[in-house]
């Protein structure tokens, strides 16, 4: 990756290929795929109040704890839904907002936003998921192509807003 390749904007075709197909492998329960999107360093964060309330969580994961987490879902060892849920979401308004500023480990990550609606079944009861998810997503170097529809993008946070994080919510036993 050339100099000018890391600060001029991505391909927002490539962006949106990159965040439709975090989507389609979430959906399918596809976690070893989904999990290889991230960066070593990544965080993903599902909040549970108001941002001003201090990092109150349904979800906080660092890297190691994603990997624990696939590892559970994949070996049976610790049970989280059997059978899985049917998930379907729809991706919508997603929106280039910047980079990350600063001088941290996610410094000059690109910055990108979207509207989701999910739809899970399970048991033949029927929950919809509706929110914003922000994703900083790190351009990386992949010759040779180790996904052939990567983008060249790794994701290295990943924020889901739920509209009603302050309700009462389901247990979440897949990613969201």
């Amino acid at each position: 990756m050339t100099d000018a390749d890391a600060t001029s904007p991505p391909d927002r075709r490539a962006v949106e290929d990159f965040v439709f197909r975090e989507a389609r492998l979430a959906d399918e329960h596809e976690y070893a795929a989904w999990l290889r999107l991230w960066t070593d360093d990544g965080i993903y964060w599902v909040p549970a109040a108001d941002a001003d309330v201090a990092k109150m969580s349904v979800i906080h994961d660092n890297h190691h704890r994603l990997t624990t987490r696939i590892s559970q879902l994949e070996t049976g060892r610790r049970y989280a839904q059997a059978p899985p849920s049917r998930l379907r979401r729809v991706v919508s308004n997603l929106e280039l907002v910047g980079r990350v500023g600063g001088d941290g480990p996610n410094a000059g990550d690109w910055v990108v936003a979207a509207n989701f609606v999910l739809v899970e079944v399970r048991r033949h009861h029927k929950t919809t998921w509706a929110g914003r998810v922000t994703y900083h997503l790190r351009p990386v170097d992949l010759r040779p192509v180790e996904e052939p529809d990567d983008g060249g993008f790794r994701m290295s946070y990943k924020e889901v807003d739920l509209v009603d994080r302050e309700c009462d919510l389901p247990t979440l036993a897949f990613l969201i």
